[in-house]
């Protein structure tokens, strides 16, 4: 009889264990979750840290312009860099810097580099293409004349 009795005791601790095992599941998957997201916190912090740091760093001092540069094949460049009164010509490629040319600085140079021209937008552009397709095709097609109207 003890049997027979102890069967439903038993589903009712048995359904009491496993919502402990639930519980238990959403704590550690809640404590994990906590876990990632210091963990990407602080990874956030570090990085606005060191561009911070290394923006601060670079102004402070710097003796070193690059007063121009071109493109002369796809890996290589040349560099124009002015080092206190000097310029230097470099020639930059993939694992190589070699001096090409070295010069006095001009003494008329402005204290500021020239602002570069703000790119045109894609809008604008598009814009502009329609406009001159627009004026190209009423001075390419005669205006029809209408006898009835007086001018």
């Amino acid at each position: 009889m003890s049997v027979a009795t102890s069967s439903p005791q038993s589903t009712s601790i048995d359904a009491l264990g496993s919502s402990s095992d639930a519980l238990i599941g959403m704590a550690v998957l809640g404590k994990t979750a906590a876990a990632l997201a210091l963990v990407i916190a602080i990874i956030l912090l570090c990085t606005a840290a060191l561009k911070r740091w290394q923006s601060a760093r670079h102004h402070h001092g710097a003796h070193l312009r690059i007063v121009g540069n071109t493109a002369v094949g796809s890996r290589e460049r040349i560099v124009v860099v002015e080092i206190e009164d000097t310029w230097l010509v470099l020639g930059v490629s993939g694992g190589r810097i070699t001096k090409l040319h070295e010069r006095a600085a001009p003494n008329e140079r402005s204290a500021t580099p020239p602002a570069p021209e703000p790119p045109i937008r894609f809008s604008q552009r598009l814009a502009q293409a329609l406009t001159s397709q627009h004026k190209k095709r009423n001075s390419e097609t005669p205006q029809p004349s209408d006898s009835n109207k007086t001018p």
